[in-house]
């Protein structure tokens, strides 16, 4: 729903295709989940969904935001898959993890070039969409400095075409 927040940018510029986006410092839940790109995809979103609902030390909730994000862990089959938690988060103002495997870490403010595009979450469409920003980022004279992930925006029962997708790749600031 629109209720829910999202990750805190700022955009910086907009060219063909995409736009540029200043993300504020943040603090993620994240996991690491093996398995083809679909899969990991699922798999991240039950532990991380029990994080913020309390199942955690002490039993707090955390607010759901937007997006969901997800980065294959260069030549592995490991993808590392994040909530974004509330702005103004800070790692002691949050419950601990209960869960193995869960952790919480402190993103630093990233420039990041950005392209929406909606449907399924299938490995075939993102990487088509990494290949096509990619290419718009080069063309447009910038830097890429980090790898490619996907932001997911909606509930997995929200039909394909009207989700919201974004493929985010880090470059350097202007």
């Amino acid at each position: 729903n629109d209720m829910t927040q999202q990750q805190v940018y700022e955009r910086v510029n907009v060219y063909d295709g995409f736009e540029v986006r200043r993300y504020a410092p943040c603090v993620v839940a994240e996991v690491l989940m093996a398995g083809s790109f679909e899969r990991a995809g699922n798999a991240g979103f039950g532990p991380l969904v029990s994080y913020i609902s309390g199942r955690n030390q002490t039993g707090g909730k955390v607010a759901m935001t937007a997006p969901v994000i997800q980065e294959q862990i260069a030549d592995s089959d490991l993808h590392r898959v994040q909530f974004v938690m509330p702005a103004g988060s800070s790692m002691s103002s949050l419950p601990a993890p209960a869960t193995q495997g869960l952790r919480l870490m402190e993103l630093p403010e990233q420039t990041a070039a950005v392209m929406r595009y909606s449907g399924r979450w299938s490995e075939a469409a993102y990487r088509q969409h990494v290949a096509e920003l990619t290419e718009r980022v080069q063309r447009a004279g910038l830097r890429v400095v980090g790898s490619a992930r996907l932001a997911r925006f909606d509930p997995p029962w929200k039909p394909g075409f009207l989700r919201r997708n974004e493929v985010v790749l880090p470059v350097e600031p202007a």
